[in-house]
């Protein structure tokens, strides 16, 4: 009989795919990412490590080679409000922070709680079952 995996084996297995440089940077960004809303849930998608909250995607974190991107699902309804974002069109938006260098927590604190906030006020960015 085959056992259950364990999300949080998920995401050790996920930072256990990086090179060291990756790695820092990753989880330096999820570190940033659960002290500004500890309430999300973390999960593998796509190859890359996600944070959930009511069932809606929030947030992913997805490594290059060079950087590693903090990827808002609903970055375009923040753009206005933080000109950081890159990125075009309909919804998502990414922090680029590239490998070696601190990540900016206090920066990455503000999207997350804004994230979480409009997320929270927009049902349709809720992912099917």
């Amino acid at each position: 009989m085959r056992g259950t995996v364990r999300p949080n084996a998920l995401v050790a297995a996920y930072f256990d795919t990086l090179g060291p440089d990756q790695r820092d940077t990753a989880q330096a960004l999820q570190r940033a990412v659960l002290e500004a809303a500890p309430d999300l849930n973390q999960a593998v998608k796509w190859g890359n490590l996600v944070f959930v909250a009511d069932r809606q995607n929030l947030m992913a974190i997805v490594a290059h080679k060079g950087h590693a991107n903090l990827q808002f699902f609903n970055g375009a309804a923040l753009s206005g409000e933080f000109p950081q974002l890159e990125g075009t069109g309909k919804g998502l938006r990414h922090l680029k922070c590239r490998y070696r260098q601190p990540v900016d927590v206090a920066l990455v604190g503000e999207l997350v709680r804004a994230a979480v906030k409009a997320g929270s006020a927009d049902p349709a960015q809720r992912a099917p079952g």
